[in-house]
């Protein structure tokens, strides 16, 4: 008869089988709150080389690989490949395009909140810690029919646009319903701001999501409209089934 099992052989457990748990999970706020579960977590996850995944940025939590780890896992060619998860090139330039379309603007819109929280607070006489605005509350959405009519002809047109898109829900980098494309679990975990960010908004694609985000509709306006075409629509149902955690 085996042992049974810790709370963090259980947090552990359950990240595996998910891939990815929310920040209210009761699971991830006792961790996030108790140091020596969360190092024990930690702990547990380094003896298979993974690594657990937070950021204040985002609502979940997720695992990943030790950067040790990687070359074993994947190799000299995997570590030199674009991606290690068999993304299609043009599939990476999708997500980093979403990535760009509702990352960035969300970071700001949580900066902006934060300060202004903080300055609210210089006048209360008992100073209070504040979180950080949800990711659900202050992360865009943005219209496949826009996303389409913006970049569709450098990637790749509507069907290999939409089977890409499917792939990155499949992933839990975004969430596709209808007409409307939202920040997934991954999105803000497994690609690092610090690096990607930098080279986007000093690069070319700055320039181009400038403009793009210049004429789309405001993020908290839903577009209530799905794409008139069936398979459009078919695809869109499809990912938001497929990318539900088991």
């Amino acid at each position: 008869m085996s042992a049974p099992l810790d709370d963090a052989a259980l947090l552990v457990a359950e990240l595996l089988a998910r891939r990815w748990l929310p920040r209210q999970h009761p699971k991830v706020r006792r961790a996030l709150i108790d140091a020596d579960l969360w190092a024990t977590v930690q702990d547990r996850l380094a003896q298979v080389g993974l690594r657990l995944v937070d950021n204040l940025h985002a609502d979940h939590v997720a695992v990943a690989l030790l950067r040790p780890a990687e070359s074993a896992v994947f190799g000299e060619a995997g570590l030199n490949s674009h991606n290690n998860i068999d993304l299609p090139r043009d599939a990476v330039s999708l997500l980093v395009v979403l990535w760009s379309l509702i990352i960035l603007p969300k970071r700001e819109r949580q900066a902006a909140r934060a300060r202004g929280a903080e300055s609210d607070g210089q006048n209360e006489m008992f100073k209070t810690d504040r979180p950080m605005p949800s990711a659900a509350s202050v992360s865009g959405i943005v219209s496949y029919r826009s996303l389409l009519a913006d970049f569709g002809v450098q990637l790749g047109k509507k069907t290999r646009m939409d089977g890409n898109l499917r792939r990155l829900a499949n992933h839990g980098f975004i969430v596709f319903r209808g007409d409307d494309i939202s920040e997934g679990p991954l999105l803000d975990l497994l690609l690092d701001y610090d690096t990607l960010a930098p080279r986007i908004l000093d690069g070319a694609l700055g320039d181009v999501l400038t403009q793009a985000r210049a004429i789309a509709p405001p993020a908290h306006v839903v577009v209530e409209e799905t794409p008139e075409d069936d398979d459009g629509e078919e695809l869109a149902d499809d990912t938001a089934n497929d990318s539900q955690p088991d």
